[in-house]
């Protein structure tokens, strides 16, 4: 009588290490939650936002580089010279992100198209700026979308627009890269950040609105980019339990 005896268990791979990370929108919210979780885990930060970022304690010195990504060309070139002085890359985290709520036909053109520039454009001119560099050591990237990229809501179509291409364009980058670049696509609901800052008061969350940790938001991060090579998490949606805009 033969015996048929299970298949060894395959080997638990190690994650790979944090690496040096490029972080946008560096200076506050989700993307300083980012940094942050990324010196935690013995990586290095390398930050950008439009305004100076004070690395404090938990950043170390952290190189960083101040721009507004609505500047295409510019970015590109920070970019360039950042990595020029990091010495390599290991992944990309877009959290740098804007927005301008108002109905279509009352924002001023300039304003709507500087979201879109800031959180689309912006985010590909990051990618397009550290791809050489991601390549070269079979990196990842981390886009930052919305629930509002799947979801639309009136007074929000500057930010729909933005959002909704970003997922776009990562679905298409995940297919364009594979096997080069691990490209994750992020889809927060809403985080207890400053981005409601400033707003009228019919656009901020109610009283009673169950907003995420950015924390909690990067975690789900740093897991994305420590799988072992050729392991990829390619979708991510991470929101509140009682998230209204998912799904």
């Amino acid at each position: 009588m033969t015996s048929t005896l299970p298949a060894p268990a395959t080997a638990a791979r190690a994650p790979r290490p944090v690496g040096t990370v490029l972080v946008t929108g560096a200076a506050s919210g989700l993307g300083r939650a980012v940094a942050r979780a990324v010196a935690a885990a013995g990586g290095r930060p390398l930050l950008l936002d439009r305004v100076p970022v004070e690395p404090g304690p938990e950043l170390g010195a952290a190189p960083s580089t101040t721009v507004d990504l609505s500047d295409g060309r510019g970015s590109e070139a920070a970019i360039r010279e950042l990595l020029a002085t990091a010495g390599g890359l290991d992944a990309v985290v877009t959290a740098a992100g804007t927005d301008r709520c108002g109905a279509l036909a009352d924002v001023p053109a300039e304003e709507w198209e500087r979201v879109v520039g800031v959180n689309l454009l912006g985010t590909a001119a990051v990618i397009r700026a550290a791809l050489p560099a991601l390549r070269a050591n079979r990196g990842r990237v981390v886009t930052v979308a919305s629930t509002l990229g799947i979801r639309a809501l009136p007074d929000a179509s500057a930010y729909c627009a933005s959002k909704f291409g970003v997922v776009g364009m990562t679905r298409a980058l995940a297919a364009e890269l594979a096997g080069e670049v691990g490209v994750t696509l992020l889809v927060p609901g809403g985080m207890d950040t400053a981005f409601f800052d400033g707003r009228p008061e019919q656009y901020k969350p109610g009283p009673d609105a169950q907003l995420n940790d950015p924390a909690e938001v990067a975690d789900a991060v740093l897991y994305a980019l420590t799988r072992p090579d050729g392991c990829e998490v390619r979708e991510l949606v991470v929101c509140a339990s009682t998230e209204p805009s998912w799904p």
